[in-house]
């Protein structure tokens, strides 16, 4: 089988990174293919995979023929390609499929504020601005532009306040899990005055539980920190709310997984993002890592 993975999202959400960290995992990379090109690509690959192949034979190493599974291509599409050619990639890949090649749209995202800080941080020009287009007309020019892709992607994936560790880790789990057989489940925390998450399945509030801030020896620590974990862990509502929804996942993730899901995100929120949800989601990801094989969890709002 021909697997094919299609990384696409907002320039300056990690695409590269993500284009890279699959070259580390045995993939055959291509960035800025047009999408009409692809049948010829891979028409072309399938090509030299059945010459080989066929060498093999001759050597009478038949037992030795390529794993389908090494035949693997990732490919960047971006709003560098001709737009039109956006517009037609379902089409494309749809053909794809029915000539059995196993298909994944992954579409990388950030916050709006994030895209621009990154630009600014890097000085690296957006490849949609230019002398009468600035860097925020540029990203919003993008986001229009990207919409079929978008709209077709089995999995995506918010960048938005993740380390370059993270962003692996996420990236792996998704495309190359330990078995592709198995639902993989992600508990982010954030904070509501950010903004809320765009990839959420669950959004659970916690902002009405004791909030650490207020204490003075608390604020600048993190729920990671054994101070604010000791003091949450006093608090009987947040031992009732964390049993609540442990209760609920319990219940209906198994529902998930019988329909044939492959991701389910479940974020924590509270006011920064920095104590309560912080605790909360790595309580929630200490629990189901126990009982899924899959269990990931990230904190957007944590340096």
């Amino acid at each position: 089988m021909f697997r094919l993975v299609i990384i696409s999202g907002r320039s300056g959400s990690g695409k590269t990174s993500a284009l890279n960290i699959l070259e580390d995992v045995g993939f055959t990379c291509i960035d800025n293919l047009p999408a009409k090109l692809l049948p010829n690509l891979i028409e072309e690959i399938n090509s030299e995979v059945a010459e080989k192949n066929t060498q093999m034979r001759l050597l009478e190493s038949a037992s030795d023929e390529l794993d389908p599974y090494k035949t693997q291509l990732a490919v960047g599409i971006d709003a560098r390609n001709v737009i039109g050619d956006l517009s037609q990639l379902n089409e494309i890949l749809q053909r794809l499929k029915s000539d059995g090649i196993k298909v994944t749209v992954i579409f990388l995202q950030a916050r709006r504020s994030d895209l621009i800080r990154r630009y600014s941080e890097t000085r690296r020009k957006h490849p949609l601005s230019n002398k009468i287009t600035g860097l925020a007309e540029a990203i919003d020019l993008e986001e229009t532009i990207l919409a079929p892709i978008a709209k077709i992607s089995n999995r995506k994936i918010d960048t938005s306040g993740l380390s370059l560790h993270e962003l692996r880790d996420l990236v792996k789990n998704t495309v190359a899990p330990e078995s592709e057989e198995l639902m993989s489940i992600l508990f982010e925390s954030f904070g509501f005055k950010c903004g809320l998450p765009d990839t959420s399945d669950f959004i659970f509030d916690v902002r009405c539980l004791p909030n650490p801030y207020w204490k003075q020896n608390l604020r600048t620590q993190t729920g990671n920190d054994q101070d604010v974990i000791e003091f949450l862990e006093s608090q009987v509502d947040v031992a009732s709310m964390l049993a609540d929804i442990i209760g609920f996942l319990t219940r209906w993730i198994p529902k998930f997984q019988s329909n044939n899901r492959s991701y389910l995100t479940i974020s924590i929120g509270c006011t920064g993002g920095q104590h309560r949800s912080v605790y909360i989601a790595n309580r929630l990801h200490e629990h189901f890592s126990g009982k899924h094989p899959s269990v990931q969890i990230v904190h957007k709002e944590l340096p």
